[in-house]
């Protein structure tokens, strides 16, 4: 199924980015006060890293870790799944529910470009959202076959 709608029609040119030694808590802080659920991580002008609120509860707050002494450098996802701007946002909500990940970033050849959401992506397409309940249902019906 395809929209007609680019990745680059909806994404967020200039998303919200942090260094690799920033702290998890200012990182936190950041998140709230730009209203985001995850921060990009770039250093020296690279795309680093992702890093999530999902990941920071999971991958330190849970652990007792103290948010002031670790670095987003610790716990980004440094393997990142990206798009082109020219695919069509129907193939990012694909990917997206296939790797449950809720933030995309967009790469022009060897550039970064942007980021994509979810929220991004159902403020102008909302019948996408039927794709991911449908997937989420799959995944949980999955998980319930295992155990």
């Amino acid at each position: 199924m395809k929209t007609g709608v680019s990745v680059a029609d909806v994404m967020t040119e200039h998303p919200i980015v942090v260094g690799p030694e920033t702290s998890l808590q200012e990182c936190a802080r950041v998140m709230t006060e730009n209203h985001v659920g995850a921060v990009l991580i770039q250093g020296r002008g690279d795309l680093l890293g992702i890093v999530s609120e999902q990941d920071i509860v999971r991958k330190s707050v849970l652990n007792g870790d103290i948010p002031s002494r670790i670095r987003v450098k610790d716990i980004m996802v440094s393997k990142l799944i990206t798009i082109s701007p020219s695919a069509d946002v129907f193939d990012a909500v694909r990917v997206m529910a296939e790797e449950n990940i809720r933030h995309l970033p967009v790469i022009r050849g060897e550039n970064f470009a942007g980021v994509v959401t979810m929220k991004d992506i159902l403020k102008i397409q909302p019948e996408l959202f039927q794709i991911l309940v449908d997937k989420i249902e799959l995944r949980e019906e999955e998980r319930k076959v295992k155990y």
